[in-house]
């Protein structure tokens, strides 16, 4: 098997909790063997509260679902014209730590930013050197809002990661 072969997945607008289920199964089955994966999602809105949420930090949810999730953080609203990108990686296997992959990752939002002119610059603490307590940054970017926040399973060898990109479209919800 070609292990630095890394799976692209377009998977449109779907549900979070179906995606969130899929990518807990996908981490639970994975082994040695099971390539690594990006999946590209926007979902339906909904609130995600993180481990560190309150239901007081929910304000206002009106319709919108609010779904419980094991990701560190406190609420995060997901919905159409945010782009999500789950990375299922086998982090052993390319040789990366965490926070390597963190600085990776940030440095691949601000690549894909600049590619639609849009200058963005991660927090002047990078999220790889904050605290483990603190597990989400957010770029300056003027009108688009871009997340990064690290989501782990303390039972898998394996580390999901996950990055949003919210176009001027999906903001009045949280705003």
């Amino acid at each position: 098997m070609q292990h630095n072969k890394i799976l692209i997945r377009q998977l449109g607008l779907q549900p979070y909790e179906p995606v969130s289920q899929a990518m807990h199964e996908f981490t639970d089955a994975r082994d040695e063997d099971t390539l690594d994966e990006i999946w590209l999602v926007e979902h339906h809105p909904v609130f995600t509260q993180g481990q560190a949420g309150k239901a007081e930090h929910v304000l206002v949810p009106g319709d919108i679902p609010v779904i419980q999730s094991d990701r560190g953080g406190q609420v995060t609203y997901h919905g159409p014209g945010q782009q999500v990108m789950y990375v299922l990686l086998d982090l052993k296997r390319r040789k990366l730590g965490v926070r390597e992959l963190v600085t990776l990752l940030e440095q691949t939002v601000v690549n894909t930013l600049a590619e639609y002119s849009i200058e963005s610059h991660p927090r002047a603490t990078p999220l790889a050197s904050m605290s483990a307590n603190a597990k989400s940054a957010l770029w300056d970017c003027g009108s688009v809002k871009v997340v990064l926040s690290t989501v782990w399973r303390l039972i898998s060898p394996w580390i999901s990661h996950r990055f949003c990109v919210s176009t001027p479209a999906a903001m009045p919800v949280w705003r």
